[in-house]
């Protein structure tokens, strides 16, 4: 049985509930209702960057752009190929990339070279890898991107585990990593080999997700305690001491049907605004980013800003006013072009010889990537992330020249799912969709299981 991908399309038209407000003198939480986890934010001259875990997803590491940090649009993906090991091609239902790949990894800006630095921990291949962008164009652009040309830069033969990388005020790299034990890493000049490494903290706590930040003389990591706290560690040098503060500890989010705000960042405005971006556990809509302002005590300690209950505020002013907008999550693709749009990733690496964009007036065409009974094992599988609060998608698909036993169609993807497609069988194409789950998962993850797509499969329409 042939079951090569969940989209193929010609059209897709996402709508959501709650579209995004420009110009506006206030903002509601979340920011943006999409799973994008694990995640930093800097600003480079105008413009602000955001960065995400995205595990066996490719390409992976997307990059989001804003001008008012609360408005986000894909513009790249810092890691083009998941070249992490061969389970991340997807080549059987036992060799697989679930729950490993791309974990909390970290993004920074170097000024005198013009260069994003990406680095990463891959937990699979116990190395970390830092990918590089040169030439960007936004050093001479206020922070603007002309080109984006990721490569892969350097392998370190290990783990800086959930890592936040600084370049500091003379351009010297650091990197804060771990749990439990917090270290820092000294770089070389280029950033591709380490100089020194000490580990800087441990306060007894299963802590991670470091954030390191040089601010007004002093160094500042944030590290979090799953999944309710926030910790602020400062010291007058990256070695240490570092003093211990509480920044946010398991007070209520800003979702009722979502979990405390942690593991996050913080980011500055021009005009020396500040505020924390953390996300938020919300099943089944994945880990959504919120956002709330900080204020600094006198003495250098930041404090985040509670609505009248003690919570995390549902609303806030605005960070950023300006005229410069980004494209909304919602809207139609019709796959024109000579690449796919950053808002798209495959799950696992595709096969790209079993997928072109026909150009002209666009379209997707995907051939048989694999053969196999197990839906998640199906290479070639084009994912999208879903909007919340609720939405609709509406797919266009042309079956004119399915084979026997081709499938096709859409899902709901993640641990548990939900299909609607087409099954080819001999002549007749059959309209059919399976509703009841699919659990998969062992001690180790979600994912690990089989899911016969064949089983309970219900015929709506022949």
């Amino acid at each position: 049985m042939r079951f090569s991908t969940l989209i193929s399309a010609a059209l897709l038209s996402v709508v959501c509930a709650t579209p995004l407000e420009k110009r506006a003198t206030t903002f509601n939480n979340p920011i943006l209702w999409e799973d994008y986890p694990d995640l930093e934010v800097i600003r480079v001259g105008d413009v602000y960057y955001y960065t995400s875990s995205t595990f066996a997803f490719s390409p992976g590491a997307p990059i989001l752009k804003s001008y008012d940090l609360v408005n986000w649009t894909p513009v790249s993906h810092s890691v083009p190929v998941l070249d992490f090991g061969s389970q991340y091609n997807l080549p059987s239902s036992t060799s697989r990339g679930y729950v490993g790949g791309i974990w909390a990894s970290s993004l920074r800006y170097r000024e005198s070279t013009d260069t994003f630095y990406w680095l990463g921990c891959i937990q699979s291949a116990g190395k970390s890898y830092l990918y590089t962008s040169s030439n960007s164009g936004a050093k001479a652009n206020n922070g603007e991107v002309t080109n984006w040309n990721w490569k892969a830069t350097a392998t370190f033969n290990k783990c800086y585990y959930d890592n936040g990388l600084l370049i500091d005020d003379d351009d010297t790299i650091y990197v804060a990593y771990g749990n439990n034990d917090i270290n820092v890493a000294q770089l070389n000049k280029d950033g591709t080999a380490e100089v020194k490494s000490q580990k800087v903290y441990n306060n007894g706590q299963y802590i991670e997700g470091s954030r390191m930040y040089k601010i007004n003389g002093y160094y500042y990591i944030f590290v979090t305690k799953p999944s309710t706290d926030e910790y602020v560690l400062r010291s007058k040098s990256p070695w240490g001491p570092y003093e211990q503060r509480v920044l946010v500890q398991g007070i209520k989010g800003p979702l009722s049907s979502a979990g405390a705000a942690h593991q996050g960042g913080i980011v500055g405005t021009k005009d020396n605004k500040w505020y924390y971006i953390a996300f938020l556990d919300s099943y089944p809509g994945g880990r959504i980013p919120v956002s709330a302002p900080i204020t600094w005590s006198s003495d250098g300690w930041p404090s985040l800003v509670k609505d009248s209950s003690g919570g995390w505020g549902l609303t806030y002013p605005m960070p950023v006013q300006t005229s410069k907008t980004v494209p909304p999550p919602t809207g139609t693709d019709s796959f024109a072009g000579t690449s796919l749009s950053h808002e798209w990733e495959w799950n696992h690496n595709p096969d790209t010889s079993k997928f072109k964009l026909l150009g002209g007036s666009g379209g997707l065409q995907l051939s048989t990537a694999t053969v196999t009974n197990d839906f998640y094992s199906a290479r070639n599988t084009l994912t999208h992330r879903v909007l919340g609060p609720k939405s609709a998608a509406t797919f266009r698909l042309d079956i004119s020249k399915l084979s026997d036993g081709d499938r096709t169609g859409a899902a709901l993807f993640r641990d548990q799912s939900a299909y609607i497609g087409i099954h080819r069988e001999g002549s007749t194409n059959k309209l059919v969709y399976r509703r009841d789950g699919g659990v998969v998962q062992s001690a180790g993850g979600y994912y690990a299981g089989v899911w016969n797509v064949d089983a309970e499969v219900r015929e709506l329409l022949v």
